[in-house]
């Protein structure tokens, strides 16, 4: 093993927090259990990682086995990454095939390598008929680079791809390529829908969160819930609009259900509009080009944020379609245009 991969293995463990490094350690089952009973898991981290270390140089860890690492690594910190949503689609009429994984996995290596002679191709089968794929990119001159990776979450048999965001957008194409043939797939199209919450994409794009999230009690009675709620209000209040208290309560929930809404960060909406005027001879009406804005809402739980506005009294109830139908377009990025 040589010092470049040697010191690749040693950056990966350096990253697993100690709380995880035995549990990160075994489901990576490259280091057999004799071997790690040998290590010290109590001493300090810089000398528990030069033992792993020296004990992956003992049994001549490959690149490849050192890729697993980092993707068993990435799979239990996803949210550090920020993923992006592809959607492929087939010929009209075209048949559906049946799918191969290990046909898939060889035929996306082969046209990677038939375009780019130094990358590296690393999987690993996840759950629910998933793969997860990690390619380190090169250049025809340079070997890749193991450091900047992009990583691909494919659900076999399904349009959907997740991908972290790729710094060397030159190869988005070729990546895109791959996935569309090696899938048996015509076509390929970036969503307009981003997250660093990976289960709450799939959840939106797979229509599960009414399903997958659910954990509030819809059974009970919307009175019911709303008496549930006044027992702990200030006894101080002596009038309250029950009547609009339980409209707000009824629009809200059909907009966004009675269940936990998927997690995302940030909703953004492009404007682009003429400026109108019934004054002649506005210098902003003889204007072609049009105004553009561009608004941001942002929240650690942005849904979540947004379905408490009304009942909070901070917003009008119902919200804006804009702002409600998030989950059923399987879009975060609006663009507004004059119609």
């Amino acid at each position: 093993m040589d010092e470049t991969l040697a010191e690749f293995i040693k950056r990966t463990i350096l990253k697993i927090p100690m709380t995880e490094m035995m549990t990160v350690l075994k489901a990576w089952d490259f280091l057999s259990e004799k071997q790690l009973q040998t290590v010290n898991f109590r001493q300090r981290k810089e000398p528990l990682v030069h033992d792993l270390v020296l004990l992956c140089e003992e049994k001549r860890a490959s690149v490849h086995d050192a890729a697993l690492l980092d993707i068993i690594y990435t799979q239990f910190h996803r949210h550090q990454k920020v993923w992006d949503v592809f959607q492929m689609s087939k010929e009209p009429g075209e048949d559906i095939d049946l799918f191969d994984m290990e046909q898939f996995k060889s035929s996306f290596v082969k046209i990677l390598r038939r375009a780019l002679k130094n990358v590296t191709v690393s999987f690993r089968d996840a759950e629910e008929n998933s793969v997860w794929i990690r390619i380190a990119w090169g250049t025809q001159y340079r070997k890749p680079n193991q450091y900047k990776p992009v990583y691909v979450v494919y659900y076999s048999q399904t349009p959907y791809v997740f991908t972290s965001c790729c710094q060397l957008k030159s190869n988005i194409p070729l990546l895109g390529q791959a996935l569309t043939v090696a899938s048996n797939h015509h076509k390929i199209v970036k969503m307009d829908l981003r997250s660093r919450y990976l289960d709450s994409l799939k959840a939106i794009v797979f229509k599960q969160y009414n399903q997958n999230f659910e954990t509030h009690n819809t059974a009970m009675p919307l009175q019911e819930r709303t008496l549930e709620l006044d027992i702990h209000m200030d006894s101080r209040i002596i009038h309250e609009n029950r009547i609009e208290k339980e409209r707000v309560q009824r629009v809200t929930q059909e907009a966004f259900g009675n269940y936990p809404q998927p997690r995302l960060e940030f909703a953004q909406y492009k404007l682009e509009t003429k400026f109108k005027s019934d004054f002649n001879g506005d210098i902003l009406a003889e204007r072609k080009e049009p105004l553009r804005c561009l608004i941001k809402f942002s929240s650690p739980h942005l849904l979540e944020a947004l379905k408490a506005l009304a009942p909070a009294g901070i917003a009008d109830a119902p919200l804006s379609p804009l702002l409600t139908c998030i989950p059923n377009k399987g879009m975060n990025y609006f663009k507004i245009r004059d119609k």
